[in-house]
């Protein structure tokens, strides 16, 4: 658990594949790389689709998923917050199937009102990713940070899968109602939350 902290301003991204993994969603990754050789402090919007995904979460339910996945034992792929969002880099292809799996969990409806919005963002979308060096422990809030910085060139990213399992685990183990409550008691159930 040594990349996850509270103290976010800490977490650099470092490795020299990770940098060059992420310059790589850019349109112009030689044009990333220059700029961050320059100013690693700066924060740089990329394009989701292609090298990865993200789901974002509201900050703290986004926490809740975090420890969700480092609890369990699995790994969560690089994690930042920005503007009060919990930003998951997820495997490409997630932002088009998760939707899909959370409306088979009920997400979202009448009575799963209390369990928050995830947004899916993927190709068409674009996020900000962090600076690779923050400029001090003071940063402003709501500034772009990592709390799981990317490692290496092929960093592992969850699934649709996964990042499901996570929130279904966050919203039940804050004590939310079920997301689920009436089940068809003869109907065949299959829980994907367990796949990784």
């Amino acid at each position: 658990m040594g990349a996850m902290t509270t103290s976010a301003p800490n977490v650099t991204c470092d490795s020299p594949g990770a940098v060059a993994w992420l310059a790589s969603a850019g349109t112009h990754p030689r044009s990333t790389l220059a700029l961050w050789q320059e100013r690693p402090d700066a924060p740089v919007v990329l394009p989701c689709g292609t090298v990865f995904d993200v789901v974002s979460a509201p900050v703290v339910f986004g926490r809740r998923m975090l420890g969700r996945l480092w609890g369990a034992g699995s790994r969560s792929g690089p994690v930042a917050v920005f503007r009060g969002r919990t930003l998951f880099f997820a495997a490409p292809g997630t932002a088009q199937r998760l939707p899909s799996l959370l409306a088979w969990e009920e997400w979202g409806t009448r009575r799963a009102r209390e369990v928050p919005p995830l947004l899916c963002h993927g190709p068409g979308d674009a996020v900000t990713v962090p600076p690779l060096a923050p400029l001090s422990c003071d940063d402003a809030p709501g500034a772009a940070r990592w709390l799981v910085a990317p490692e290496g060139r092929h960093p592992w990213l969850p699934g649709p899968e996964v990042v499901l399992w996570a929130a279904v685990g966050a919203a039940r183990s804050a004590g939310r109602p079920s997301i689920s409550p009436h089940r068809d008691q003869g109907a065949n159930v299959y829980d994907v939350s367990r796949r990784r």
